[in-house]
């Protein structure tokens, strides 16, 4: 066609029919596969399996080719003005969005670095794009009311987020909003040229419309651009809407792209934790309260369309007014974060790891428990405070705050990514981990309950181990025992439960809330604690117990762990300093620890081995989960079940057949794991309010092994610290399991030495106490 020619009505028919399929072919291919690369990559995850970060910029450039090559076939061949402006854009668009994906092949847990990324490709394309279209003409900038208009409605889209989202780190919070300013500036060039005039003439609201879906098509690719998996889908459902209250300014003048696209993108990159968006935290966690958000910002934007459109026609704009209007917004929005949001700063934290561990040798030939105990107490505290001291002092002066540990001798700092480089080269320093902190949520998600009554008969996974013949015929149901779990918490009020607890103020911890009674916000830690010393449910109902809460949320940290880990070894009131006011008299003698601390969470391989091994030289019993990411070889690797002085437990079901889900061995260190097997398949326990009912895991398998534990030290107290002839016991009597699956280098390394045998086990304890 020649140019200046009037299209004929067939060829506006194809150029329409064509541009419409494009429109919605463009959400499809981009929705589609990061959708469904994060689903897996998320299931993956809970396996413990990672996706290739490759394979995020893999779908970027596939987006790029499935959007691009057609947006610039109809840019090219359509004979219609507004079909090649937008093929041409549409293109643009997703060059952008490919563009960005670049800065996800940064590791996950280094996300100040993927912003900075982000920002700086975003910026950096935005530069070019501009220098090599020329000049914007002077009637393309917004005229100053606009600008105030414009950022008057980004920050009513922002609302939302600012009820249900959390800022992290002050330098995780400025890169964000510098991320979303720079992504701003380069959505500017596409989305004026899809919503001007030349491309929506007409009515209004026609022309707002038209404008608000082609806008909104080239906001598809390149919110996919944006932000690490998950975030980006909650960017691809908050930003693409903003197109139509883009459109709707257009109407009047030239809007403020920038000034309208930054605080909604901001929503998500700045408030939204995206380690904290997994499936499995459950279904009420970060990712719910996200998709809130970006729902309610998307409808948001479609309102103040409407709304832009209606008061356009009444209201004479000037600067003074728009910015009045914007003032207002903003006003409403802080009344929003410190009313009705969580206000403040929940940035990652390091963890530094002292070069320098306490010495524990010698300490299992005491022979008095209390003291046992109490000297290892001491040594681990005194080798803190004497290494620590440096540091401690030049973080005081440098004014910043830490928090130090003696566990683990280490130091959690309130610092980012500049702060790792200068602790990480002390001498004194051995190496310096992620800290992860959670940000807080609107409201807590509801605690598990049980479906079913308390059972009328002892439960098959206690008769399988003989658990049930110990009590009959030996008498022995854990008396004198006191079984620590570390875990969501405890009910206390539960009827299998609240007889046994040990009371006093040094028995519970919750070190993130104020719960001063046992209390269990998941459900987790009550089934565990009352599968070991339940009533009625337990393995040891005659044993005590004490809990502290260490997973409000089914994700921790080193610190987490190391909190309570500390109140295990010598149990403190509540506000009082652990350091100097912890009774290692009052330590449980045996602990239940259904939790695996990954690297998401901060960990290594050997991270928390000092804390593993100061038990074993108190003579405290540590029994943990393999995990759940079997049947796959090799998958025994997060802390602690991974250490030697560990008794890891894997999980079989009631016909004693090895779970597919147990994890298998060897260690990372080549040693055999797990140590034995327990009942973990449709395990009936207690739950939060009353209730019991059925889970699975090495989690429910775990506190049957510590359960049979406090049997055997009930039954020969003179065992009660000997931790090798303990665990030799378990392994010498242990029975036989059925296997399937691969042997992952033997038969060990997929069940140890068998399933836990109770009746065989105590037996075996009392003919020692005999001899």
């Amino acid at each position: 066609m020649e140019p200046g020619a009037v299209p004929s009505k067939r060829a506006w028919g194809w150029s329409l029919a064509l541009t419409i399929v494009l429109g919605l072919w463009v959400p499809f291919v981009v929705v589609v596969p990061n959708a469904g690369l994060w689903l897996v990559a998320d299931t993956l995850s809970i396996e413990g399996e990672s996706v290739p970060r490759v394979l995020w910029l893999a779908v970027a450039v596939g987006t790029l080719l499935l959007v691009g090559v057609p947006a610039l076939l109809l840019a090219m061949l359509s004979p219609v003005r507004f079909a090649r402006i937008a093929g041409r854009q549409w293109a643009l668009a997703a060059g952008f969005g490919a563009l960005l994906g670049f800065a996800r092949l940064v590791p996950p847990t280094y996300h100040e670095l993927y912003l900075a990324l982000l920002a700086a490709l975003a910026a950096g394309a935005a530069l070019v794009h501009r220098l090599g279209t020329g000049r914007v003409e002077r009637r393309g900038e917004p005229d100053r009311w606009m600008v105030w208009l414009s950022l008057a409605a980004g920050l009513l889209l922002l609302l939302p987020w600012l009820w249900v989202g959390a800022l992290g780190g002050a330098t995780e919070t400025v890169l964000a909003l510098v991320a979303a300013l720079a992504v701003g500036w380069l959505a500017t060039r596409p989305l004026l040229a899809l919503t001007s005039r030349a491309v929506t003439p007409g009515h209004r609201w026609g022309g707002a419309a038209l404008g608000g879906l082609l806008a909104g098509v080239a906001l598809v690719p390149l919110a996919a651009g944006v932000g690490e998996p998950a975030v980006q889908l909650l960017a691809l459902l908050c930003v693409p809407p903003v197109a139509f209250a883009l459109g709707a300014l257009r109407q009047a003048g030239t809007p403020s792209v920038v000034a309208l696209l930054t605080p909604v993108l901001f929503g998500p990159l700045g408030l939204v934790d995206p380690d904290e968006t997994s499936l499995i935290l459950g279904l009420r966690d970060g990712l719910f309260w996200g998709a809130i958000g970006a729902a309610a910002a998307g409808g948001l934007a479609l309102i103040a369309a409407l709304a832009l459109l209606v008061v356009f026609r009444r209201v004479r704009w000037h600067a003074w007014l728009a910015a009045v209007l914007a003032v207002v917004v903003a006003a409403a929005g802080a009344t929003v974060y410190i009313a009705l949001g969580r206000p403040g700063l929940s940035g990652e934290r390091l963890f530094v790891v002292m070069r320098e561990q306490a010495d524990l040798s010698g300490l299992p030939a005491v022979r008095d428990r209390t003291e046992r105990v109490r000297q290892t107490y001491e040594r681990l505290v005194t080798t803190a405070e004497r290494t620590q001291a440096p540091l401690r002092k030049e973080l005081r002066d440098k004014h910043v705050s830490f928090t130090p540990f003696y566990m683990v001798n280490g130091i959690e700092v309130d610092a980012g990514p500049l702060a790792r480089q200068w602790l990480a080269g002390r001498s004194d320093v051995a190496h310096v981990l992620l800290n992860p902190q959670l940000r807080p949520l609107p409201a807590a998600a509801e605690p598990m309950h049980g479906s079913q009554a308390a059972p009328s008969a002892t439960p098959w996974n206690l008769t399988l181990i003989g658990a049930d013949r110990v009590w009959s015929d030996l008498h022995t149901t854990g008396q004198g025992i006191v079984v620590g779990s570390s875990d969501s918490g405890v009910d206390g009020t539960h009827p299998a439960l609240r007889g046994n607890f040990r009371g006093g103020p040094d028995s519970w911890l919750d070190p993130y809330g104020a719960d001063t009674t046992p209390t269990d916000g998941n459900g987790h830690g009550t089934h565990t604690m009352a599968t070991a010393v339940g009533a009625g449910v337990g393995v040891a109902p005659g044993a005590e117990w004490i809990a502290c809460e260490n997973l409000p949320r089914n994700l921790g940290s080193m610190t987490n762990y190391l909190t309570c880990l500390q109140f295990m070894l010598a149990p403190y009131a509540r506000g009082a300093d652990p350091w100097h006011a912890g009774h290692p008299e009052r330590a449980p003698q045996v602990l239940t620890n259904s939790w695996g601390c990954p690297t998401v969470e901060g960990c290594d391989l050997y991270s928390m081995r000092p804390a593993i091994d100061a038990f074993t030289a108190a003579g405290i019993f540590f029994v943990a989960a393999a995990g759940n990411t079997g049947p796959r070889c090799d998958t025994i690797t997060d802390p602690p079940a991974n250490y030697a002085a560990t008794l890891t437990v894997g999980a079989v079901d009631r016909s004693s057949r090895v779970a597919e889900f147990s994890s298998r061995g060897p260690a990372p260190d080549g040693s055999p794991k797990p140590d034995v097997m327990g009942p973990g398949v449709d395990i009936l326990s207690a739950l939060p309010g009353g209730g019991y009912d059925v889970l699975s895991g090495t989690s429910m398998a775990t506190p049957h092994v510590a359960g049979v534990v406090a049997l055997m030290w009930s039954a020969n107290p003179a065992l009660v610290g000997d931790i090798p002839r303990t665990r030799a016991i378990l392994k010498d009597t242990a029975g036989p399991v059925q296997l399937r699956g691969a042997t992952c280098g033997g038969q060990a390394n997929v069940e140890g030495a068998g399933l836990v045998n109770a009746y065989a086990a105590v037996q075996e304890a009392l003919a020692a106490g005999r001899a």
